[in-house]
């Protein structure tokens, strides 16, 4: 009678969620796959909604390097990620939307850091915004994000939420105890489940150079929805610490503050 062979956990599971990226996706992937050149255990799902642009051919250029790919009809991007996630294998979870890319060696450091901090639910580290020349843009949001990173804490993070999404990496046993992603919200939903994941443990911030570049543009959420998402945002902040707690007024204060420099932004 043959044995069942274990199959070993890979150390991360990466998901891309695509639904007509194909401007940017060559890119992303190639930034994830280069991860493997560090000799990183790495999974790699991608999930595509049934793209009817030129997505399918470019995953498929990359499909013997990719662990699982699926292309189907999906509700949205919580949902399709939801769905890597009940597939993902892996120790360590994280997933880069279509028009981020990842930065050489950033899953070494991302790993360096969980190793030497066993119970912390989620790494985070510095995330460049870039346009869709890859040119660095919006400096002094990235930089005053970075000034809470010596403040990071559980209060901190219910106040404003200074953690870029492409450059968060969260454990898988954190997230059995958070739930998945809320696939009622549309642009914050990446935020709310950091709130969640962090009464599991805490985060530890990954130090020096950026991890990730988060791309800029007008379709994209925060390009096009940043007044739903900020409005979310402190919604997620409520629920969390409270609808009258000192963090979510401070939350108050914040999300009027950033919406007004947003707007302003937008009409430069």
């Amino acid at each position: 009678m043959l044995q069942d062979i274990p199959i070993s956990q890979p150390r991360f599971t990466i998901i891309t969620p695509n639904k007509n990226g194909e401007r940017f996706l060559d890119q992303t992937i190639r930034s994830v796959l280069a991860q493997r050149n560090d000799g990183v255990d790495l999974e790699y799902i991608v999930l595509d909604g049934t793209s009817t642009d030129g997505s399918m051919k470019i995953i498929e250029r990359y499909r013997n390097l990719i662990d699982v790919v699926i292309s189907e009809p999906d509700q949205g991007p919580a949902a399709a990620i939801n769905k890597g996630l009940r597939l993902a294998r892996g120790e360590i979870l994280a997933w880069l939307n279509a028009d981020d890319v990842y930065h050489p060696n950033t899953l070494t450091r991302v790993l360096k850091v969980m190793d030497a901090n066993p119970k912390a639910a989620l790494c985070f580290g510095s995330c460049r915004i870039i346009d869709e020349q890859d040119r660095e843009i919006r400096r002094p949001i990235t930089r005053f994000k970075e000034l809470f990173f010596p403040l990071s804490s559980r209060f901190t993070i219910q106040s404003i939420n200074y953690i870029s999404q492409p450059a968060m990496f969260f454990r898988r046993s954190a997230l059995e105890q958070a739930g998945p992603l809320r696939e009622d919200m549309k642009a914050a939903f990446d935020y709310d489940l950091t709130l969640r994941l962090w009464r599991h443990g805490g985060a530890v911030q990954a130090p020096g150079a950026p991890l990730a570049d988060f791309r800029w543009h007008q379709s994209s959420i925060s390009g096009s929805h940043f007044q739903t998402q900020f409005r979310e945002e402190l919604q997620a902040a409520a629920r969390d610490a409270g609808h009258l707690a000192p963090q979510t007024l401070i939350h108050h204060g914040v999300r009027w503050g950033i919406v007004s420099i947003y707007t302003l932004m937008s009409l430069i």
